[in-house]
């Protein structure tokens, strides 16, 4: 397979790209967490909030994928305005614990959020994930636990 097409299969895959947001968001805490020292954490997420909305525009308008308002469904944005809620929100919870606790406590049980999305997807998506794929999540639960907890 000619490499061209090796470096195509792999920006297609999705565990490729959860892979790369898992990196960058341990560079979010730990980033964050430097950042936080000497200001308000929700100024702190204004700031932040910013730059992804710079980041987000200029990658929409190097790729050509504006839509006019008229494209979008309404049902489309109300979970998209929904999503962008629950993010902020998290955000400032995130950016306040950061402030307050440990970036090596405070990102494991930011994590949690794995868990409850496979709970979640279950009920309301109608996902169903095998028996080995709810000890994995039993395991990232107890995990998030005792690096929060273990001291």
């Amino acid at each position: 397979m000619p490499l061209s097409q090796k470096v195509g299969s792999m920006t297609s895959s999705w565990q490729l790209w959860a892979l790369l947001s898992a990196g960058f968001a341990a560079l979010t805490a730990v980033f964050a967490k430097v950042g936080v020292e000497n200001i308000n954490s929700d100024y702190a997420t204004l700031i932040r909030t910013l730059v992804i909305l710079a980041i987000a525009a200029a990658i929409v308008s190097a790729t050509g994928a504006w839509k006019p308002a008229g494209a979008v469904s309404p049902r489309t944005y109300l979970f998209l305005i929904l999503s962008g809620a629950a993010t902020g929100f998290s955000w400032l919870c995130y950016f306040r614990a950061l402030k307050l606790g440990d970036a090596a406590r405070v990102a494991p049980l930011d994590k949690l959020s794995v868990v409850l999305v496979a709970v979640f997807a279950a009920i309301f998506l109608g996902e169903r994930l095998s028996g080995v794929s709810w000890a994995g999540v039993a395991l990232i639960a107890a995990g998030a636990a005792l690096v929060a907890y273990g001291d």
